[in-house]
């Protein structure tokens, strides 16, 4: 898979393509991550790719001409890519976008600044805008970083573990049960005892339960549109039987 990342600042993505799992997706020829400056599409002396907005008011805009010669060279070697800018105004990346995208051979990241970019370029540049979150940051190089980490790691190949993307957090709506690791008691908290007794069916059952958990404690929102599963609804009729042992022993 192919990332491209159009920036002002290029060298952001020097680290992140270097370390970690995208770094050994990278040295694996799973991904590659390219980068297009876009000052290098500005005219002028002083490569400017910025400017007062029309109508008065703060900050600058992204000029719409080094914008679109960006784009278009990065078009050119990257024929079949989507191309999306990060915007706050972007529909929300979450787990089923990072499914989606995945499925790409090709992905162009238009990385905004300042105020944002020009109109013109939202609308004959772009085929998806999305927003990594309800908050405001000074450009888009850290939220394509973001989208190229949650979308590696979902690529065949890229974990070191097979199964390790199907387990996590928001990958079947639920949070992730909780881990433990050595040592056994750590500051006086032991590790469950039933994590240690080696029986694979009563540890899965366990995350299970723990998983509904820590969802209905932590992110009740998610279990709204939840399909349960008939273990699952066991587990939480078992709930509601304690619960009404509390409610008709409140105050006895």
């Amino acid at each position: 898979m192919i990332f491209a990342a159009l920036t002002i600042f290029p060298e952001l993505f020097s680290d992140f393509k270097r370390y970690g799992i995208v770094g050994r997706a990278v040295k694996n020829n799973i991904i590659k991550i390219k980068t297009y400056n876009i000052r290098d599409f500005a005219k002028g002396k002083h490569k400017i790719t910025d400017d007062r907005p029309y109508g008065g008011g703060y900050g600058m805009v992204m000029k719409p001409e080094p914008l679109a010669e960006a784009i278009r060279t990065a078009k050119k070697n990257l024929q079949t890519a989507k191309t999306i800018l990060l915007t706050p105004q972007g529909k929300p990346f979450n787990q089923q976008t990072a499914i989606t995208l995945s499925a790409e051979k090709e992905i162009i990241f238009l990385c905004g600044r300042y105020e944002g970019v020009d109109e013109r370029i939202y609308a004959n540049f772009i085929d998806e805008e999305i927003s990594i979150g309800d908050f405001v940051l000074t450009g888009g190089e850290i939220p394509a970083m973001a989208a190229i980490d949650a979308i590696t790691r979902l690529l065949p190949e890229s974990l070191g573990c097979k199964n390790s993307a199907d387990n996590d957090t928001f990958s079947d709506n639920l949070i992730e049960y909780a881990h433990y690791t050595r040592p056994q008691i750590f500051e006086g908290k032991k590790t469950p005892d039933i994590l240690l007794s080696g029986n694979h069916q009563a540890i899965e059952n366990w995350r299970l339960e723990n998983a509904l958990k820590r969802t209905f404690l932590k992110r009740f929102d998610m279990l709204k549109t939840r399909n349960f599963s008939d273990k699952e609804i066991k587990i939480l009729k078992n709930w509601q039987a304690d619960i009404q042992k509390l409610i008709d022993g409140n105050g006895k």
